[in-house]
C-alpha cells in the first residue's frame, strides 16, 4: 500500500492549485460559498481524501495527515483572503454611497462660484494669525485662553484666515477663495463648543464690493447647504478684520427656537460672523485699500454638520463612539 501516499500527494496537490486559483477567480460572496462548500464542505473534495486515510499503512499515515492538513490551511487561508476581498469592496461602496463630506460638498459649490480652495499650515506665526489680520497685541484673543501657544512664540491657529491672508500675499487681487481646515481653540468644552473643530473661510476682493454681494453668496451658501428655506437674521458684530461686521446667526434647527443647549436656550446658532474686509487687512497683504474692496466671512464646519443631521452635542463628533459614528 506504500503505492498510495504518491498518488494521494499528486492528487491532492492538483486539487489544492486548481481550488485556489477558482477562489481567487469567484465574483461573489454567493459564489465563494458554493465553492467552500463544494472542496472544504463535510461531503466536499477535501473531506473525500481524508475518508481515504484509513486505506494507508500505518507508517504512511502521518506524512498523509500532514499533506492534508497543509492543503486544508492553504484552502481556508485562500478563502479568507477573498472574503476580506468582498468585505473591503462593499465597505468602500457603502462609503461611496453614504460618506459624508461637507467640506467637499462647499468646495464643489464654491468652485462653481468662481472660488478657489487654499491651504496653509495648522501651526502658524502670530503675525499670519493677528497681526495681519488687523488684531491689536492687547486683544482678548491672544489671552492664553483662547489660544494655544507653542515654543519660539508660534501657535495652534484659531482660525483659518491665515490662510487668506497668505492667499492675497501671493495672488493679489481680484481675488475669490475659500480656506477649509482644522482649527484650535483653549476654551472649555461643552455641547456647542470644542478644543478642536473645523471651519471653512472665504474672501472675495474685487472692486465695488458691498454687503448685498455678501448677502447673496450666504443666502447661496445655506440653500445649497441644507436643501431648504432656514430662518437667519443678520446683527451687527466686532471683529478686527471686518468693516462694518456681522454675526449672521441660523434658527437652531435642533429645537427649532424655543431653546435647547446647543443654542445655549435662545433659539439661534451663531453660524457665520462676516463683514467687509477691513481696509488695514488689504494695506498689510499689499493691497490699495482705495482700489480695491472685499467681504469675507467664516462659517463652522462642525456646526453646520451639527445643524444639518440633527446632532445635539458637538462632542459625539470627536468622542469615539461607534453607536454614534456608524450612522455615519
Amino acid at each position: 500500500m506504500n503505492y498510495f501516499t504518491p498518488m494521494l500527494e499528486r492528487s491532492l496537490q492538483e486539487l489544492e492549485s486548481t481550488a485556489i486559483a477558482r477562489l481567487a477567480a469567484a465574483r461573489s460572496p454567493e459564489e465563494l460559498e458554493a465553492l467552500r462548500v463544494e472542496v472544504l464542505g463535510r461531503k466536499g473534495a477535501l473531506d473525500q481524501f481524508f475518508k481515504q486515510m484509513g486505506k494507508l499503512a500505518p507508517e504512511e499515515r502521518a506524512r498523509a495527515g500532514k499533506l492534508l492538513n497543509a492543503a486544508k490551511q492553504a484552502l481556508e487561508a485562500a478563502l479568507e483572503s477573498r472574503k476580506r476581498d468582498f468585505a473591503e469592496t462593499g465597505l468602500r461602496a457603502r462609503l461611496d454611497r453614504e460618506w459624508v463630506d461637507l467640506t467637499r460638498e462647499l468646495e464643489e459649490l464654491f468652485f462653481s462660484l468662481g472660488f478657489t480652495v487654499l491651504d496653509g499650515p495648522e501651526v502658524e506665526t502670530e503675525y499670519h494669525n493677528f497681526d495681519a489680520l488687523n488684531i491689536p497685541a492687547d486683544h482678548p484673543a491672544r489671552d492664553m485662553q483662547d489660544t494655544f501657544w507653542l515654543d519660539g512664540g508660534n501657535l495652534l491657529r484659531t482660525h483659518t484666515s491665515p490662510v487668506q491672508v497668505r492667499g492675497m500675499e501671493r495672488l493679489g487681487p481680484p481675488l475669490r477663495m475659500i480656506a477649509p481646515g482644522r482649527v484650535f481653540r483653549n476654551e472649555s468644552v461643552d455641547a456647542s463648543h470644542e478644543h478642536t473643530f473645523y471651519q471653512l473661510e472665504g474672501m472675495m476682493v474685487d472692486r465695488d464690493v458691498s454687503v448685498a454681494h455678501l448677502l447673496y453668496f450666504m443666502k447661496t451658501l445655506l440653500g445649497e447647504v441644507f436643501h431648504r428655506d432656514v430662518t437667519v437674521r443678520l446683527r451687527p458684530g466686532y471683529f478686527p478684520f471686518v468693516e462694518p461686521g456681522f454675526e449672521l446667526d441660523i434658527q437652531c434647527l435642533i429645537c427649532g427656537g424655543p431653546g435647547c443647549p446647543v443654542c445655549k436656550q435662545g433659539g439661534w446658532v451663531e453660524l457665520l460672523p462676516c463683514g467687509l474686509v477691513n481696509p488695514n487687512v488689504l494695506r498689510m497683504s499689499g493691497i490699495d485699500p482705495e482700489e480695491w474692496n472685499g467681504f469675507a466671512f467664516g462659517l463652522g464646519l462642525t456646526r453646520l454638520a451639527m445643524m444639518r443631521y440633527g446632532i445635539d452635542d458637538i462632542r459625539h463628533l470627536q468622542g469615539g463612539d461607534l453607536r454614534f459614528l456608524e450612522q455615519f
